[in-house]
């Protein structure tokens, strides 16, 4: 058994480790709350980048599950962080819903349809074909493409929708031009959320869902992992990989008793 007890701070994923299917997790609350009163930092990082910081808060805070904004890292504020380091006060031209748009606003971007440096496609409810032209246009032209994850698919009441990863294949095949894609499991995303706490790698661990997208990004950033079977993974699943989790538990309940 890889000890947990050393680690001062926790990185989760939401979907599938805190909440499933629009309902906590049985002792998310408890597991979060531990974390609180021993004084361990922990931020949630989501791929989700539909909604803002304070939108999944509010979310959260409905299924009983206490996470203030602060705590809350999405692709959409990971993909700002990025352009923003990469090319400073620089220019987007932006598809994606208003949480994209503020994300890159905060961090001193512009949006521009004409001569942006990047191209950022994020996830929104109403892709349209006007934009998808435009961006194909200014990507042949020479504007760099980002997208913010690369789940070709998300989940909604009526069945599967569209995701950003479909959305980005349609881009590519059009221009010859692949994006990068700063969500899970590129490890800039977990690097970017380990900066916000001040943490170290020794002393970090990646709570996921997914073995392709969660645990992939921790092994990635040289961090210690835990894969949740609470979600979209099964222990069998894990075996497929050639990487593999510190820890393979039920829930994030089991881990309490670790805290």
């Amino acid at each position: 058994m890889n000890d947990l007890s050393d680690v001062r701070t926790w990185l989760c994923d939401m979907d599938g480790v805190l909440i499933n299917a629009g309902a906590m997790v049985a002792g998310a609350d408890e597991f979060l709350e531990r974390l609180r009163t021993t004084r361990r930092s922990f931020i949630i990082l989501t791929n989700n980048s539909l909604f803002t910081p304070r939108q999944v808060s509010a979310d959260l805070l409905a299924k009983g599950l206490d996470v203030p904004a602060d705590r809350v890292w999405t692709s959409a504020l990971a993909t700002a962080q990025f352009v923003q380091s990469q090319r400073p006060h620089g220019s987007a031209f932006v598809i994606g819903n208003d949480s994209v748009h503020e994300a890159l606003a905060n961090v001193g971007y512009l949006e521009d349809a004409t001569h942006p440096d990047y191209v950022v496609l994020g996830e929104t409810w109403e892709y349209s074909y006007e934009d998808f032209t435009t961006a194909i246009q200014l990507i042949l032209a020479g504007s760099h493409f980002v997208s913010t994850n690369p789940e070709p698919s998300g989940p909604s009441l009526p069945g599967s929708l569209p995701g950003c990863g479909a959305m980005s294949a349609l881009i590519e095949s059009a221009t010859g031009v692949a994006p990068y894609v700063v969500g899970k499991p590129n490890a800039i995303m977990i690097r970017e959320a380990m900066k916000v706490l001040d943490a170290s790698t020794n002393s970090t661990v990646m709570v996921g869902d997914r073995m392709e997208t969660d645990i992939l990004a921790g092994v990635d950033a040289g961090i210690r992992t835990v894969l949740v079977l609470s979600g979209a993974n099964s222990a069998p699943d894990a075996r497929r990989y050639a990487f593999r989790p510190s820890r393979v538990v039920t829930s994030v309940a089991d881990l309490i008793g670790e805290l």
